[in-house]
């Protein structure tokens, strides 16, 4: 899942000199990333998921996944210190969401495994601090510009059911969602988990 927060910048916003930097997960620098991620999963979701369940889904990924020549890695900096961040990996495991809502219908084979090379966006975050001033767009444009470089054409991600803000940025940017919920839809309960992640795809080839 991804966690951000999304919005226009407000009309006055005078925007802070940010240095964009990629790094590999060990770089100390990543630390306050992966804090902020975990307290906003913790904040939000205490309720679905254990403190075992939050723990692994913090280290389910090796380092490896998030560094060339499958991967990335990028930090948004403000006077050396991390503001926002996120991350691109290779996805090789099934997706969730709908066949029918596929922008093509190639995309995936019969056991919802990417058919082309698809780069997965993780650990997308903004520091309560600088929200609202554009840098998850910002965050999202360096993601997207690595994955082209890396020969992605698609891209996907999933974010939380309790991350409207997040839901509504990847709508607006361009990212076509894989159910109901995911698209602000009433969701059909007998098909869809109330509380399930929410799917998003965006091809970066026409």
């Amino acid at each position: 899942m991804t966690a951000l927060s999304a919005g226009a910048p407000p009309a006055s916003f005078a925007p802070l000199p940010v240095e964009v930097r990629d790094v590999h997960l060990s770089d100390p620098l990543v630390e306050p990333l992966l804090a902020g991620l975990s307290a906003e999963y913790r904040a939000r979701y205490h309720d679905l998921l254990t403190e075992e369940q939050h723990r692994a889904e913090m280290a389910h990924y090796a380092a490896e996944e998030f560094a060339p020549p499958v991967g990335a890695l990028v930090l948004l900096l403000v006077d050396g210190e991390p503001v926002a961040g996120g991350a691109l990996r290779r996805r090789l495991e099934p997706e969730l969401g709908e066949a029918a809502r596929l922008a093509r219908p190639d995309a995936r084979d019969a056991d919802g495994v990417p058919a082309v090379p698809t780069a997965e966006l993780k650990r997308i975050w903004t520091h309560d601090a600088h929200r609202r001033q554009g840098l998850a767009r910002r965050v999202l444009a360096e993601l997207e510009a690595r994955a082209r470089d890396l020969g992605y054409p698609r891209l996907y991600l999933t974010t939380g059911p309790r991350q409207p803000e997040a839901a509504g940025l990847y709508r607006s940017t361009g990212y076509t969602p894989l159910t109901a919920a995911a698209a602000g839809e009433p969701a059909d309960l007998a098909e869809e988990q109330p509380f399930g992640p929410l799917p998003f795809e965006k091809w970066l080839t026409t």
